[in-house]
């Protein structure tokens, strides 16, 4: 008589161990190298404009062809790991990044630059919806929330040590140096994962492949678990025939799909806003330099807090009860960025509580869309999601620009680019727990009050 081994059950009644949190850090080290590149491309633009003595305003190009990039390949490469496996489209995106960064220094024009940067944007687009699958499907339930978004922290990670390194090695080796460093070091955590990192086990047993290393996986994780030849896995979802993209779509997800696509809009509007103009604006207000430059900081300092406590707060709670306050804070915090005659405790007390709500709520968003959708879908839902929220990433600086041009007083951008808050906190708002069977399975959703 064959044995029945459910793999989710038995993955949330063992503690994490060694290999589970092997797995976490190889996913969080793609993370990191993602907030890297991001924020890498800012800190060498200086040093670029007077390498090249080429205006400002020519780079501009160059930054949204990064962002383009990142949103076709959440598109694409999304769909492919869901039909091939998240191990092989994970490493193959870092080791693409990688060749991508080495590439980056033998650019010598803008339009070549602009070219190798959307190309490295393919790649980096695949890394935070599979980073997010893995990280998930290998998490036990009662801690998957805070693990995800833990992981997703390595986003800001990357970016403050972009900000590091460029500022040490540019003044000594160039600012191609930062794309050396850039690029080396994927290809490091490119090898390591080839040789280190496990594909979902409920992607194998859904698509009944590689069924002897799901077995030797297990025995990682529960070392007691007796598992022969005869033994049968399961983890209580089915396959998914089809086109991935129209699955979102059916069996009850429609609602839930669109709520998260508007979120993500909305959200990454406002993240790429803040990022790109708050300390030009605050400079702008009559803030020293100094304090311009730390009123950027103080809104990744909030986001880092707040990624680490929402994620614990989801686990105790649900997804809708976190994020609905979130959102609503967010949008008063945004507003009161913008009053004239703050104090400076005042201006840096309001902008780390939208860094808490709007970076810190990102990761719950992403956290989110890996809960919602089962494993066939996973990759799909999260890349899709994250891809037209790149769209609002576009957006939010391109509106800032507009809204200065147009000589707006500062209380009155800051009014306007609330209103996306107070969008995403009426999506939140209009959700339900889905029907069940129709999601992943995850219970901290939430319901309506």
């Amino acid at each position: 008589m064959s044995k029945t081994i459910d793999i989710p059950d038995l993955i949330n009644n063992n503690n994490i161990g060694g290999f589970q949190i092997g797995m976490l850090i190889l996913c969080g080290l793609c993370v990191i190298m993602d907030g890297f590149d991001v924020q890498a491309m800012g800190y060498v633009a200086p040093a670029i404009i007077q390498d090249w003595h080429v205006s400002k305003a020519n780079l501009g190009p160059v930054f949204g062809a990064g962002l383009l990039g990142m949103l076709v390949g959440s598109l694409l490469f999304s769909i492919a790991a869901d039909k091939v496996g998240r191990r092989p489209v994970l490493i193959g995106a870092t080791l693409f990044f990688s060749v991508c960064m080495l590439l980056t220094p033998l650019a010598t024009s803008i339009e070549q630059l602009q070219i190798i940067r959307f190309i490295t944007g393919l790649g980096l687009g695949a890394v935070m919806p599979n980073a997010m699958a893995l990280a998930g499907e290998y998490s036990p339930l009662r801690k998957r929330v805070t693990l995800m978004m833990l992981v997703s922290c390595g986003f800001t990670v990357g970016a403050v040590l972009g900000g590091l390194l460029s500022a040490a090695l540019i003044p000594t080796f160039g600012w191609q140096s930062v794309f050396y460093v850039g690029g080396i070091v994927p290809l490091v955590i490119g090898i390591l994962m080839f040789f280190l990192l496990p594909e979902s086990m409920q992607f194998l047993v859904l698509r009944k492949k590689n069924l002897d290393k799901v077995a030797r996986w297990l025995k990682r994780i529960a070392p007691d678990t007796v598992i022969d030849r005869d033994s049968q896995f399961i983890v209580h979802e089915k396959e998914h025939k089809g086109a991935p993209v129209l699955q979102l779509f059916k069996d009850g997800r429609a609602k839930m799909t669109v709520l998260l696509w508007v979120i993500n809009f909305m959200n990454l509007l406002n993240l790429y806003f803040l990022s790109n103009w708050l300390p030009t604006i605050a400079k702008d207000a009559g803030l020293s330099t100094a304090n311009a430059v730390l009123a950027g900081t103080a809104l990744q300092v909030g986001g880092t807090i707040g990624t680490v406590v929402m994620g614990q707060l989801i686990d105790r709670s649900s997804f809708r009860r976190v994020l609905l306050p979130c959102f609503a804070v967010a949008a008063v915090a945004i507003a009161l960025i913008g009053r004239p005659d703050v104090s400076l405790a005042f201006l840096f007390t309001a902008i780390c509580i939208a860094g808490f709500c709007v970076v810190g709520g990102q990761p719950a968003v992403n956290a989110l869309a890996a809960s919602y959708y089962p494993t066939t879908l996973r990759s799909t839902g999260i890349g899709w999601s994250l891809g037209v929220g790149r769209i609002g990433s576009i957006v939010g600086p391109v509106l800032g620009g507009e809204l200065i041009r147009l000589n707006w007083p500062n209380s009155t951008i800051f009014l306007v680019v609330a209103i996306p808050a107070v969008v995403s906190t009426l999506m939140v708002w209009g959700m339900r727990r889905p029907p069940a069977g129709k999601a992943g399975g995850d219970a901290r959703l939430g319901t309506a009050a």
